[in-house]
């Protein structure tokens, strides 16, 4: 077993629109199209409030660091 911190990142790959939904889902370890699902349903329940929330996340969570370049 890895001692391993995970990090909430947005992921270069798997992501629809900026990689928000993916993210939480890597982090939290559920299934991606369950979070799209989950989160589609809360946005249209709470008159588009999930819209808001979804910039917000993009502009909290950092996109995960570019594996093929390093700037050092």
């Amino acid at each position: 077993m890895t001692d391993k911190k995970q990090k909430l990142t947005r992921p270069r790959t798997g992501r629809m629109l900026s990689g928000v939904c993916a993210g939480l889902a890597n982090f939290f370890g559920l299934d991606i199209s369950l979070v799209r699902i989950v989160y589609t349903f809360a946005t249209i329940f709470t008159a588009f409030a999930g819209v808001i929330i979804y910039i917000i996340l993009l502009i909290i969570i950092p996109e995960e660091p570019n594996r093929y370049y390093r700037n050092d």
